[in-house]
């Protein structure tokens, strides 16, 4: 079942979901669904029976806020970023995320829609801050020797800034440092924090603490987003720990408990976009060894999250490992890894979020433990700091890819020996975002939001949705002005997981999804389901559940018409005459083995609009590369929903 309604009508139902003005009871546990835990670990208060309080709204805590952020940005402070001619500290990427307008490093302004929620500035961890230090022209850097070979590169630019930051590149993949001080380490995350914590403002904007280990072993990307929950206090008590540290992810995990164990703080890291790795970043294998129990609780347990989209490429799945959905060719980056080690198809199954999923949930029916158990979130991986996810205000990947009227045949990734383009510029895309259902917009909120996994990603755009998993969810749900209440209440949320079904019942998704205010019209809303047999052989499908248009879904679960599309690529033009503003649609699984593990995702389209580079064509005038994609259906992808038996 689905509705489809105006604009008005949903736009008010979520908002009151939102912002906490709903006429919500207090919501009372009935009984967990899986026989131990509460369904979505979130308190969830006593019924109006119990209460003395006239207001409804006093024992109300769980997540009413949806929270857009960028948890993958970097400022001048990574030296990769400063070598090539990003000048701009994170004060201006605080600035911008802020809704300030700022002035570029081509001299251009820039100005976001409107304000995010949250930023995690995520500089590396390896040489942070170095490149602001000669940018300054510090003494102590300036009287090493490579800090002179690096200044010099940087007063030059151009080409032999850029070779540069390739050879420092390397050095995240042999683990080998030609400089370390630990005084200067300390000293910089030490300005670091500090400059999160002037631009933390709780209720209003929230600046997380974050930094990013690059591990790239071989070229493959191993990278991972670490966050922290804390304020100065706790976070000061240590420095990052990077791949000059170890290039192992293990040897994260150990600082990570070691944080916490210290400071009594919490931590948590999301692997990156994994489209580069050449298959290592969900290997089946650790070292060389077969995969262990101890292994897959711990990876679980430090890395709840997966980024899966971001400027670099988008990797929820791939077309060679979804052949039957003809949504998965999305922004593909499938060439090589960082070291220009070419891509085989075996290597796919490793590094997309689909098909990690399901092998994870393999792993877990051999092992006891699923180690890809992970939500699903976005991040811009900007190395300009703005972060700029809208098609026509897009400021590019590097400082040299900011608009202009050359960039669309510039190169944004070279082979690091022979030199020859690996990627060009026009396939960078504009994403990505993370969107957070939290309590409120605090340090503490959102990074909660993380650890339960209830996020989702979008590839630019804000798209709001909302999922719910249960057994007994009827039609109704759906319209229901007490949504979100009713959903805690009898099911579980996105990142939440189902157990034990009851004799003859099988999962129920709920789901509300309204287009972004200041975008494009929805298309469709998509389950995807993910399961494994009894033999260990994994599968999947894609299920419409809602459609635009009065479009009709066939006996097979889907809609083989299209929406259509309103372009102009010439005018970098669409209307809104197409698509729905808002779906409200109840599903339930009719395949459904009470038997087998299985997760479920929402995905969710919109109709076709203009691709950054038919902006760029329009605004500059100039001609395209033949091969350049001019149209994006942008979308979101929410964590997923489990299912154990």
């Amino acid at each position: 079942m689905n509705r489809n309604a105006n604009l008005p009508a949903l736009a008010l139902a979520l908002s009151l979901v939102a912002c906490g003005t709903d006429q919500q009871p207090a919501v009372e546990v009935e009984k967990p669904l899986n026989g131990s835990e509460q369904p979505s670990k979130v308190e969830v208060e006593p019924a109006a029976a119990a209460r003395e309080d006239y207001s409804p709204y006093v024992d109300q805590h769980f997540p009413q806020r949806l929270l857009f952020g960028d948890t993958h940005h970097h400022s001048s402070f990574s030296v990769d970023s400063g070598l090539i001619g990003n000048r701009l500290g994170p004060d201006v990427s605080f600035r911008l995320a802020r809704g300030e307008e700022v002035i570029t490093n081509s001299g251009q302004r820039a100005k976001l829609i409107s304000p995010l929620d949250f930023l995690v500035i995520s500089d590396h961890a390896e040489y942070l801050g170095i490149a602001d230090l000669l940018n300054n022209g510090d003494p102590a850097l300036l009287a090493t020797d490579v800090g002179q070979q690096w200044y010099k590169a940087m007063q030059e630019g151009g080409k032999v800034a850029w070779n540069a930051a390739v050879d420092i590149t390397a050095e995240f993949s042999s683990g080998e440092p030609r400089f370390r001080d630990p005084q200067v380490e300390r000293s910089v995350w030490s300005r670091v924090v500090d400059i999160a914590s002037e631009y933390n403002q709780p209720g209003a904007f929230t600046a997380l603490n974050g930094y990013e280990y690059t591990s790239t072993v071989n070229g493959d990307n191993l990278h991972r987003v670490v966050i922290f929950r804390d304020g100065p206090d706790r976070v000061k008590q240590v420095i990052p720990f990077g791949a000059f540290d170890s290039q192992d992810p293990e040897g994260l995990w150990n600082y990570m408990a070691g944080y916490e164990e210290k400071t009594g703080g919490r931590i948590l890291a999301i692997p990156h976009n994994p489209n580069i790795s050449n298959g290592a970043m969900f290997s089946e294998t650790v070292n060389g060894e077969a995969m262990t129990r101890d292994y897959a609780e711990r990876r679980a347990r430090w890395e709840p999250l997966l980024e899966v989209t971001q400027m670099k490429g988008d990797s929820e799945a791939h077309p060679l490992l979804s052949p039957e959905d003809e949504f998965a060719d999305f922004e593909t980056w499938d060439v090589s890894n960082v070291a220009g080690t070419p891509k085989e198809d075996w290597m796919l199954e490793h590094e997309y979020a689909r098909s990690a999923l399901k092998l994870g949930m393999r792993l877990e029916q051999e092992l006891g433990a699923n180690p890809f158990k992970f939500g699903m979130i976005g991040g811009s991986d900007t190395h300009t700091s703005l972060s700029t996810t809208r098609e026509e205000n897009y400021f590019g990947k590097l400082p040299h890819l900011e608009p202009s009227p050359e960039r669309s045949g510039e190169v944004m990734l070279r082979h690091p020996k022979t030199d020859a383009t690996l990627v060009s510029a026009w396939e960078t895309g504009a994403s990505g975002l993370a969107a957070v259902w939290a309590q409120e917009n605090t340090r503490e909120a959102i990074f909660d939001a993380m650890v339960r996994k209830e996020v989702y990603a979008t590839t630019g755009t804000r798209i709001s949705v909302r999922v719910f998993a249960g057994w007994d969810f009827d039609e109704a749900s759906v319209e229901r002005p007490d949504f979100a209440a009713h959903g805690y209440r009898h099911g579980v949320p996105m990142g939440g997981e189902l157990n034990q079904a009851p004799s003859g019942k099988s999962p129920v998704l709920i789901v509300q999804a309204l287009r972004d205010a200041d975008g494009a019209n929805l298309d469709r809303v998509q389950v995807i389901k993910g399961w494994v047999d009894q033999d260990g052989e994994t599968h999947e499908r894609v299920f419409d559940i809602a459609v635009s248009d009065g479009r009709s879904i066939g006996p097979d679960g889907r809609c083989h018409t299209s929406v259509g599309n309103t372009v102009n690529i010439g005018e970098a033009s669409y209307t809104n005459t197409i698509g729905e503003a808002q779906f409200m649609a109840q599903w339930r699984d009719p395949t459904f083995d009470p038997e087998q593990r299985a997760f479920y995702y929402v995905r969710v389209l919109e109709i076709p609009t203009p691709r950054w580079t038919a902006y760029d064509a329009k605004h500059f005038g100039n001609t395209m590369p033949e091969d350049a994609r001019m149209t994006v259906e942008d979308r979101a992808y929410t964590s997923p929903i489990w299912y154990t038996p």
